[in-house]
């Protein structure tokens, strides 16, 4: 059975750090694009950073720049997303998601979120004090 299992979600202060861990089972994630997405309360889910097969390159959007950051290990079959500096306004749950082959890495490169084939169920994540 495919599957993504994300956590290191938790309660945070505002201007504190997590760690959200990516882990896959079932498949190997060395062909994939990884995408790491969030829905706040309220709101329509958004991508917010991916990154390569190879890890190579990555993409982050604005709001999070300079804050958050991803990364593999193809070793442990995991991605991570270190954030940094949350703020209140970062409160939602994350997902991660798998894309596999060539044109995915190319739409993560550009900033293109859509299409991702496997998604794990979430961590929720809540900024405040």
């Amino acid at each position: 059975q495919l599957q993504l299992v994300e956590s290191g979600g938790g309660l945070v202060q505002p201007g504190g750090s997590l760690r959200l861990s990516c882990a896959a089972s079932g498949f190997t994630l060395d062909y994939y694009a990884i995408g790491w997405f969030r829905q706040a309360p309220g709101k329509e889910r958004e991508g917010v950073s991916c990154i390569t097969s190879s890890g190579s390159s990555t993409n982050v959007i604005d709001s999070v720049k300079g804050r958050f950051t991803i990364s593999r290990d193809n070793a442990k079959n995991t991605v991570y997303l270190q954030m940094n500096s949350l703020k209140p306004e970062d409160t939602a749950v994350y997902y991660c998601a798998a894309a596999r082959g060539y044109h995915s890495d190319m739409k993560c490169t550009q900033g293109d979120y859509d299409g991702m084939d496997y998604w794990g169920k979430g961590t929720l994540v809540t900024v405040s004090s």
